[in-house]
């Protein structure tokens, strides 16, 4: 067997943007992901169907495997032929460990490559509002482990050298040794009241920032209780902050919202989610899938043949014109022959998907619901006619009863299936044990009923035990009705039962409930 290759991936700080245009490609080439808590689980949206994903992270039944294990794990994988891809956080060659990685790979023959990430220490201080050089301020930098216990940083770190070797000093993985890094930068010439800068997990959700000066730094961190992981800014670069700290001014800082759709459809809201400055966590829970039942589809084909006898075509979710519009590709029917069918659409959403093909409905329901689509057409509904409905196989009975009671004659079709999804991220499993999810969005009520069943299966007894501290956003009426049915609080639903409607009541919560900084 060939022997496979391995790509040795800097992610970035966090922000899953912030990784590389070559990173990105190594994700979507490799067969085999290996990555932990510092790499942003969104990256893996990029993967190819089919790649194995491998958490070295810390998970509920196991500590983070040790960097020997990871090592062996990576010449494993590629002793099997497979290209791998090792996702590390910020740049791998600083304090990274990539050499040990690297060598190992050398010595078993394996072909590697060295991707570089975005180092943390340029990248979060940016984040914080600090540019860690200033024409006026600074003109130089330098980055320095902290990590190491206070001999050992008396042996690695020449403190009368760089103490005033460059305008700005940058101090990574040092939390817990401030007060001794502050104490050697006065002893060996800094003044006590330079500005000093604590920025914990940045470009992340979790960011938090911290200021004081050499003399103050130790007493400020303990008070506030700060603890790693931090990136340490020593200079005057940090009294840019108050004018620049642009990440924090977003109006979702500083929240981390559950995605429960449909994987085709999560990254639409997860985009707007990350603008708008939360960091959106995908776990979809359902997925569509076309019917399988051979006499379902054979009945299908059937009513999608009698299209002349149709005087309404009736959509009800996007879902609904994609699969529509699919059969209708599969079967070779013209769209042409629905001529005589007038076309409605629940929603915005909806109608945009018509209108992208060339059809534009007949008006929009004041609210986007079956209610509110009836309420709105019933002045040009008549008795007799016959009315088409494209739905999934879990869609509400409302629509076909009242146009039923209405003298219609509605023909439901099940153009798609909608199936609890298989394949979740374990480091999202965790931030939902760990209560580490700030916001759930539920944009239907099958995503409400598959969260808690994708939880259960996932080994949690009592789903909503664990969700009753987290805030619930819903769409709307319906959804709210299926949460709250299930023990679910619901603490957002916007008036408009759209996405944006959606991000907009979150974007009005979060402000209501925003800590001062």
């Amino acid at each position: 067997m060939d022997k496979g290759k391995v790509y040795l991936v800097g992610a970035g700080p966090g922000d899953p943007k912030l990784i590389t245009v070559r990173g990105l490609e190594c994700l979507e080439e490799c067969d085999v992901v290996v990555y932990d808590r510092l790499a942003s689980p969104r990256l893996l949206r990029h993967l190819k169907p089919g790649t194995e994903r491998i958490y070295v992270g810390k998970l509920p039944d196991r500590h983070t495997m040790k960097q020997e294990e990871i090592n062996q794990l990576l010449v494993d994988l590629a002793l099997q032929g497979k290209t791998v891809t090792r996702l590390k956080g910020g740049d791998p060659t600083i304090f990274g460990r990539v050499g040990e990685e690297a060598e190992l790979l050398y010595d078993n023959g394996i072909a590697f490559e060295i991707v570089p990430g975005i180092t943390s220490a340029i990248a979060v201080p940016a984040y914080a509002g600090i540019p860690v050089t200033h024409r006026d301020l600074a003109s130089s930098l330098s980055i320095i482990t902290g990590h190491e216990s206070p001999d050992k940083l008396d042996r690695s770190i020449h403190w009368d050298k760089v103490t005033n070797a460059t305008g700005t000093l940058i101090f990574l993985m040092g939390v817990a040794k401030i007060g001794y890094i502050a104490d050697q930068l006065i002893k060996h010439g800094k003044p006590p009241e330079t500005p000093v800068a604590l920025i914990r997990w940045g470009t992340r959700v979790e960011q938090r920032t911290v200021v004081g000066t050499l003399e103050t730094i130790e007493t400020i961190v303990k008070a506030a209780n700060f603890q790693p992981p931090a990136v340490i800014v020593v200079g005057e670069v940090v009294l840019q902050r108050e004018k620049l700290k642009w990440y924090e001014n977003k109006p979702l800082f500083g929240m981390r919202v559950l995605v429960t759709r449909a994987r085709s459809q999560a990254s639409e809201l997860a985009d707007q989610i990350e603008l708008l400055g939360g960091e959106p966590c995908e776990f979809p829970v359902i997925e569509t899938v076309e019917p399988s039942d051979p006499a379902a589809v054979q009945s299908l084909r059937e009513q999608l043949e009698q299209a002349e006898h149709y005087q309404w075509l009736m959509f009800t979710s996007v879902n609904g014109v994609e699969y529509f519009f699919g059969w209708l590709r599969k079967f070779r029917i013209d769209m042409r022959r629905f001529f005589g069918a007038k076309i409605a659409a629940v929603g915005p959403k909806t109608a945009e998907a018509l209108v992208k093909r060339g059809l534009v409905v007949e008006e929009l329901p004041a609210k986007f619901h079956a209610e509110g689509l009836l309420e709105q057409l019933a002045p040009q509904l008549k008795a007799g006619e016959r009315v088409l409905l494209p739905r999934g196989d879990l869609a509400r009975e409302v629509l076909p009863r009242e146009l039923k009671a209405m003298g219609l004659l509605p023909t439901e079709i099940d153009v798609y299936e909608t199936v609890l999804a298989d394949q979740q991220d374990e480091l999202a499993l965790e931030w939902i044990r760990e209560k580490e999810i700030h916001l759930i969005t539920f944009t239907s009520s099958s995503t409400v009923t598959n969260l808690l069943e994708v939880l259960r299966r996932k080994g949690v007894p009592n789903p909503v035990e664990v969700l009753s501290d987290i805030p619930i956003a819903s769409i709307g009426p319906i959804t709210t009705q299926t949460a709250t049915e299930a023990g679910l609080k619901v603490a957002i639903e916007p008036t408009d039962s759209t996405l944006a409607g959606l991000l907009q009541a979150i974007a009005d919560y979060q402000q209501s409930n925003k800590q001062p900084q």
